[in-house]
């Protein structure tokens, strides 16, 4: 069993109690596009499962580390530049049954960007696209091995997420209005927020964002002020969203 606290990179280097010998990692990519969430899913080329969408990943190289592997399998299988993103282990994924292959153990990653660019598919991905969570979430997207069960707690880690800590920011561009900050939260959660309050939230919630001292001008309309993330990871106080029917 993993000791509380150490990274699976550090355990997997120095622990004698390691059995499985088929290691992948697996990434939960997230991005707002035209104020939806999306997530960066992949169609199979080859089998177990041809043919079906699944997130971006594949087998860890004997000499690369966890991390080192998740930004291979990103650029491999979809084009994309994972050094110019949010990235942080989600955890690990081991049950007997989840890849019809064997025993096989991926590590989640977690990643999240602003409106990232149309994904390219390569190696064994037949093509890489941008679907809505929503269509995961309600089932008209069927996912390979246990990819719905990984992406459900990616979610909701992402969800938390934006209560505690400036990772919303990670989903705007380097200068951003409070409004775009404020759809974020919205197309996340699922809630609608009232301007006027969150715009008190963000402003009193310290190091949260940092004015630039411009403006965007929106082509009607009045003038908005321009932000940057600020110093600060951690919120405090967060920004709690309202419970919703049924938690």
């Amino acid at each position: 069993m993993r000791p509380l606290g150490v990274r699976v990179d550090d355990w997997l280097k120095d622990s004698d109690e390691v059995g499985p010998s088929w290691l992948t990692v697996d990434l939960a990519i997230f991005t707002v596009r035209d104020d939806q969430l999306m997530v960066l899913l992949v169609e199979r080329g080859l089998e177990p499962f041809h043919g079906m969408p699944a997130m971006p990943g594949g087998y860890v190289q004997k000499n690369e580390t966890l991390h080192e592997g998740a930004l291979r399998e990103l650029a491999e299988e979809a084009g994309i530049d994972g050094s110019r993103l949010h990235l942080e282990q989600l955890g690990a994924y081991a049950d007997p049954g989840r890849d019809p292959r064997g025993r096989v153990v991926t590590v989640a990653y977690l990643a999240l960007g602003p409106d990232l660019p149309a994904p390219v598919g390569g190696t064994d991905a037949t093509r890489a696209f941008w679907a809505p969570v929503a269509h995961v979430e309600d089932g008209r997207l069927d996912l390979a091995f246990d990819h719905r069960a990984i992406l459900t707690e990616a979610l909701e880690e992402v969800r938390r997420k934006l209560e505690y800590t400036a990772a919303a920011t990670a989903f705007c561009g380097e200068t951003f209005t409070l409004t775009d900050l404020r759809t974020v939260y919205q197309v996340i959660w699922g809630q609608q927020l009232d301007p006027s309050n969150f715009r008190r939230k963000v402003l009193n919630t310290t190091g949260f964002v940092q004015p630039t001292g411009e403006q965007w001008l929106p082509p009607t309309g009045r003038p908005a002020a321009l932000y940057r993330r600020g110093q600060a990871w951690l919120l405090n106080p967060p920004l709690i969203r309202a419970e919703t029917p049924g938690q």
